[in-house]
């Protein structure tokens, strides 16, 4: 079976909605109408209960004109300042740990409460490049959600590889989900790869209605013995938001005895600060330069879209959004489910298994899922975010 042909169709539109960025707001009709959802299906849940089994499917009015693949890719190539190649640019070992963590911290990006990206399925791609930079993901796994990134820079030499596990569990007055697995940089001019997790995404609905982002991320790179470990704070429980969005951590050695080399504090959606042991205080993240005003992807080569292409899977689904009718999104994305649901009857009648087109998967009880790319590095892509 050819799975560029197997999940979408050349004549699908191509449809790219802008980033997501700091000038965000919430519609208040989605606002309320998801609020009225949520309370009629939570009733029937218990806490701790894995929200993936239920296969809940959102209806189109629900959703932002764009898959999770996509989020995920913007956070690596849409951006107002290049923190990335700061990393590269860093004298030192901890100078570029210090350009990492700031890197890291601009993967955190605003969400739009009441509103959800689609669920990605099974062999969707997402291929966009922005300047040397090339970017691929793939939906690796539908059951359990897993998708796997892909990101070079030959210029720069600077290579990602990230592996994400969506697991969302309802928590009773909120839904958690855990971003599972983890991101890899690796800065091989200087022989440096630092290891990461995600913070988790929780949607709040009582007594306060918000997404943010919370939990603990620690970077760690081998090589030099450093470490960061960063905490993402919320809302408080009664929904006070002079702390909202705040990070708060520490740069530290894992070999000197002298371990807390300098202290992280500020908000991720503005700026963040790193105060050393002498005092001194300097800014390592300004979200107003990073994720504001972003620029959105052009298709540069529509003859080279895949047809696994995440803007065009989605792409009749999303001009229905994007126009508000409703009926024509709904009807475009029952029918994009209900051919996975013919395809994995297929493979299923012919004891098939499904395998990815551009990384190799694993999975182990200690390690979770894991993704390996198959190629050494990304191609440039036919969607381009304009310089």
């Amino acid at each position: 079976m050819d799975p560029e042909g197997s999940i979408g169709t050349r004549r699908n539109p191509i449809v790219i909605a802008k980033p997501m960025s700091l000038e965000e707001e919430s519609d208040a009709d989605r606002v309320s109408n998801i609020l009225h959802h949520a309370m009629t299906i939570i009733k029937d849940l218990r806490p701790g209960l894995d929200l993936i089994s239920l296969k809940y499917k959102a209806p189109p009015n629900f959703n932002i004109p764009k898959s999770q693949l996509q989020c995920f890719g913007e956070s690596v190539y849409c951006w107002g300042e290049d923190m990335l190649e700061k990393c590269n640019r860093g004298g030192s070992a901890m100078e570029r740990l210090v350009a990492v963590v700031g890197w890291s911290i601009s993967t955190t990006r605003p969400l739009i409460f009441g509103a959800f990206p689609y669920n990605p399925i099974l062999g969707e791609t997402h291929h966009v490049s922005k300047g040397t930079l090339n970017v691929l993901l793939e939906q690796v796994s539908h059951y359990p959600p897993v998708s796997a990134l892909h990101a070079t820079d030959e210029k720069h030499n600077i290579e990602m590889i990230w592996c994400h596990n969506l697991s969302p569990k309802f928590r009773g007055t909120s839904v958690e989900t855990e971003i599972c697995g983890k991101r890899q940089v690796k800065l091989l001019n200087h022989g440096e790869t630092y290891v990461m997790n995600c913070p988790s995404l929780v949607f709040k609905f009582i007594p306060t209605k918000a997404f943010e982002w919370s939990g603990k991320v620690k970077i760690q790179c081998q090589e030099s013995g450093l470490a960061a470990e960063i905490s993402y704070k919320g809302l408080s429980f009664l929904g006070r938001k002079s702390n909202s969005r705040s990070i708060n951590g520490k740069i530290f050695s894992q070999s000197l005895s002298i371990k807390n080399l300098c202290d992280i504090d500020g908000q991720w959606d503005r700026s963040v600060r790193l105060k050393y042991q002498n005092g001194n205080v300097r800014t390592i993240y300004n979200a107003s330069e990073v994720i504001s005003n972003l620029r959105t992807p052009v298709v540069l080569d529509p003859k080279g879209v895949r047809a696994t292409e995440s803007a065009k899977v989605w792409g009749e689904v999303s001009q229905g959004i994007l126009s508000k009718d409703w009926k024509k999104a709904k009807k475009a994305k029952m029918a994009v489910e209900e051919r996975q649901r013919e395809l994995a009857k297929e493979r299923e009648s012919r004891k098939e298994s499904w395998v990815p087109k551009h990384f190799k998967l694993s999975y182990s009880k200690e390690n979770g899922w894991d993704c390996y790319p198959i190629q050494p590095t990304v191609p440039p892509a036919p969607i381009v975010v304009p310089i």
